[in-house]
C-alpha cells in the first residue's frame, strides 16, 4: 500500500471530531445524571477532555524512580533483540502453531522449549502468560483433587492480593500447612507425608520474594525437599539464570532447582530474567506433559508477541557476559559508579538540580533488602511544590516518573539510559517556570 493510500485511509476530521465529541458529551451526561459532579458545567473543559480521549492510554514512561523492575511501569524493559523479535512477528503472520518442515500443526511451546532445556538442564518446558498462572497450572496438573503440603512461612501473598491458599483452592487442591511462620523442618514435611499418604499430590515451595524473615528462622532446602519422595513444585519467582552475578545471590537460581530434582520449577519472564511477562514451567517430562494436557493450559497460554520476546531473551542468556550487557535489567544492576556519576552530573547541569546520595532498589518482588547505592538528582521546585512538579512530569509525553523525598523530586540515573536522561532533562525544563 502506498503512502497516498494510507493517508486516504485516515478518518476525516469531521467524522473523528464527531465521534469523540459524542463520546465525551455522553460521559458528561452520565456524570451529571449520577450526581457525581455538582460543579457548574462552564468550569468543565470538555475540549481538553476530548483531546485527552484521543491519546493512547498505554504510554511510554521514563523511569527515574531508581526501581529497576518496577511493576507499575511494566517491569523489565526489553532488550533490543527482543524488541526486534516482537516487531518481526507482529508484522503479519507467523508459524505460531505450524511446523514449517512438515506442514502439520505444531506446538507454540516448541519455540522456547529447546532453549529452556539447553539453559537449565530440564527434561521439558512450557511457557504460559505469567508466573501465578504457572503455579496454578502446576498445582492443578500434579495435585488436582488431592493435597498439597506448604510451609506456613511460605503462605505468601503475590502482588495484586493473590494468596497461595487461594491459588491452591482454585487449582482444586487442599492445603496442608506444616511448620511455623519462622521455622519449618524436614520432620514437619515427613509427618505430613506419612499422615496424608496417597492423598498428598505434591509439596509446594514458594520463595518469599517480596519479604525476608530474619532472626530465629529455619527452612528446608530444595535438595532435601526433593529427597522426601513426593513431587516438588518449586516457585522460584524471579527467574535467575545468571548464576555468577553476586548481586543476585539472594535469589534462588533456576538451575539449582532443576538439579535438585524438582518435578516442576516455575518462574517469571519479566523480572530478573529480563524478558516479557510470562510464566515458565520446566521439569520432568511426565510433569510437564501433565501440564500440557490439563484444560487450564489453554486458558493461561502465552501469546505470539510475548513468545517472540521470550525466545529472544532466552537466546541472550546463552552467553552470560553478553546477557549482562544486552538485557537492560542486568545492565542497570551492574551499572558502574563512574557511569552513574557522569549521568547524574549531566542531568543536574541540564535541570538546575543537585546531585545527592541515594539508593535504588531491584523491585519486582526480588531482593527486598538489597539497596543499590548511587547518585540521584534532586530538583527543588520551591513554592510550586514537588507534588505539583511530579504531576506535571507525569502528564508529559513521554511521561516522567521520579520519587519525592524531603520535599524534593529525585531523579535516579540508574534506571535511565543516556538518551533517556537527556529526554528527562528536556521534560523538566518544559514544565519548570
Amino acid at each position: 500500500m502506498s503512502d497516498r493510500d494510507r493517508l486516504r485511509g485516515l478518518p476525516s476530521v469531521d467524522r473523528l471530531a464527531t465521534a469523540v465529541a459524542r463520546a465525551e458529551l455522553q460521559a458528561r451526561r452520565e456524570e451529571l445524571l449520577d450526581g457525581g459532579d455538582a460543579v457548574d458545567d462552564t468550569t468543565v473543559d470538555l475540549v481538553a477532555r476530548a483531546r485527552a480521549r484521543l491519546r493512547p492510554r498505554l504510554r511510554r514512561v521514563l523511569n527515574a524512580t531508581g526501581v529497576v523492575v518496577h511493576t507499575n511501569l511494566g517491569r523489565a524493559p526489553l532488550a533490543a533483540e527482543a524488541q526486534a523479535a516482537v516487531a518481526a512477528v507482529a508484522d503479519g503472520y507467523c508459524n505460531l502453531e505450524l511446523d514449517l518442515a512438515s506442514g502439520e500443526r505444531g506446538s507454540r511451546h516448541a519455540h522456547v522449549e529447546e532453549l529452556l532445556r539447553e539453559l537449565t538442564g530440564a527434561q521439558a518446558a512450557i511457557a504460559v502468560n505469567n508466573c501465578a498462572a504457572a503455579v496454578l497450572l502446576a498445582c492443578a496438573a500434579l495435585a488436582g483433587g488431592r493435597d498439597i503440603v506448604v510451609s506456613r512461612g511460605q503462605l505468601i501473598e503475590i502482588g495484586g492480593g493473590f494468596r497461595i491458599p487461594e491459588i491452591l483452592e482454585v487449582a482444586g487442591t487442599r492445603l496442608v500447612e506444616v511448620g511455623t511462620t519462622n521455622r519449618t523442618r524436614r520432620a514437619d514435611y515427613e509427618e505430613a507425608l506419612v499422615a496424608g499418604g496417597e492423598r498428598i499430590g505434591a509439596i509446594l515451595r514458594a520463595h518469599p520474594s517480596n519479604f525476608r524473615t530474619v532472626g530465629f528462622v529455619a527452612e528446608v532446602e530444595i535438595e532435601e525437599l526433593c529427597s522426601l519422595g513426593a513431587a516438588v513444585i518449586d516457585d522460584v519467582g524471579s527467574g535467575v539464570l545468571t548464576d555468577d552475578l553476586e548481586l543476585l545471590a539472594g535469589e534462588p537460581p533456576v538451575r539449582r532447582s532443576v538439579r535438585a530434582g524438582a518435578a516442576l520449577t516455575a518462574f517469571s519472564g519479566d523480572k530478573l530474567l529480563g524478558g516479557p511477562q510470562a510464566g515458565v514451567l520446566l521439569g520432568t517430562r511426565a510433569a510437564v506433559e501433565a501440564c500440557r494436557r490439563h484444560p487450564l493450559a489453554r486458558a493461561v497460554r502465552i501469546d505470539k508477541l510475548s513468545l517472540a520476546a521470550l525466545e529472544a531473551t532466552l537466546a541472550l542468556h546463552r552467553d552470560p557476559a553478553a546477557a549482562r550487557r544486552a538485557l537492560p535489567v542486568l545492565a542497570m544492576l551492574e551499572a558502574d559508579d563512574a557511569t552513574l556519576s557522569r549521568r547524574a552530573h549531566e542531568l543536574a547541569a541540564a535541570t538546575g538540580g543537585a546531585v545527592v546520595a541515594s539508593t535504588a532498589r531491584v523491585g519486582g518482588g526480588a531482593l527486598p533488602l538489597l539497596e543499590l547505592a548511587g547518585p540521584a538528582v534532586a530538583i527543588d521546585p520551591g513554592a510550586a511544590g514537588a507534588t505539583a512538579l511530579a504531576a506535571d512530569l507525569r502528564a508529559g509525553d513521554p511521561a516522567v516518573v521520579g520519587r519525592i523525598h524531603d520535599g524534593r523530586l529525585l531523579l535516579d540515573p540508574r534506571t535511565l539510559t543516556d538518551d533517556e536522561a537527556r529526554e528527562v532533562a528536556r521534560m523538566v525544563r518544559a514544565v519548570s517556570p
